[in-house]
């Protein structure tokens, strides 16, 4: 599994990469901004909002000091929106590997299996279905974890092992579906369940590290190839005359 990784981490910066690694931080960093942007005006508005009732509670006499909480609430929602983007940084991955999904995949599978049939490109909208529902697993999960941040380490702990469990779940599914039906997918999942998930840790990982993280997308795809390939054992049937004469015909 550390040679899946390392492979993985080679192929992020290998020259056919490159190309998809900047569409991929690019639409990282959109998706990061557009939903910070929305959030700091709906905490803002909220903060307001909150100012105004507190005030017609309370009487004029504290508009003083509504006004002062009201700015401090505004600025500590700027800081929570930043703290935000990072913890929700895996469920802006997970929509931006359903883009690239086949991209990474296909790359992997030429280079690395060549004499196996690459896998089919999933239909567009199952990959966005897919992300999109990891990613709103992963606020779901986050939400329920967060009140763990305040015992110490405990709560860093809890999100770390639900990343690995959200990442590690949807990249292999991804993987699988180039050469199985979702529901196959999901049950080769489930039954590698433990395997699945120490590869998640190594995505877990990488996502943590800011920055960097912004290539999750590429790492995490092109790892969960490898992973999947050597779960799936040995496939002779894909060396008939046949498919190895389509498989020419794709690399020309």
């Amino acid at each position: 599994m550390l040679d899946a990784a390392i492979r993985a981490l080679a192929e992020i910066f290998s020259k056919p990469m490159r190309a998809i690694l900047w569409k991929s931080i690019g639409l990282a960093l959109i998706l990061i901004v557009v939903g910070a942007i929305a959030l700091q005006r709906v905490l803002n508005w909220l903060a307001g909002a909150g100012e105004a009732w507190a005030e017609q509670m309370a009487g004029g006499s504290f508009h003083g000091t509504l006004e002062a909480l009201s700015w401090i609430v505004s600025i500590a929602a700027g800081l929570g929106v930043v703290f935000g983007a990072v913890f929700l940084m895996p469920a802006v991955t997970s929509l931006v590997a359903s883009v690239f999904v086949d991209d990474v995949a296909d790359h992997v599978e030429r280079k690395d299996y060549p004499a196996e049939m690459p896998g089919k490109a999933l239909p567009i909208v199952r990959a966005l279905i897919e992300g999109g529902k990891t990613a709103g697993l992963t606020v779901l999960v986050y939400l329920v974890a967060l009140p763990f941040l305040f015992f110490a380490g405990v709560g860093l702990v809890v999100f770390f092992l639900a990343t690995a469990w959200l990442l590690g779940r949807e990249y292999f599914e991804l993987a699988a579906m180039r050469f199985r039906s979702p529901a196959e997918a999901k049950a080769m999942r489930k039954h590698h369940g433990t395997q699945v998930f120490i590869a998640g840790l190594f995505i877990a990982a990488f996502v943590s590290i800011p920055i960097v993280n912004l290539a999750t997308p590429l790492f995490g795809m092109a790892f969960m190839v490898h992973i999947h390939k050597r779960l799936s054992g040995p496939r002779p049937e894909l060396l008939e005359p046949e498919r190895k004469a389509r498989l020419q015909t794709f690399t020309e």
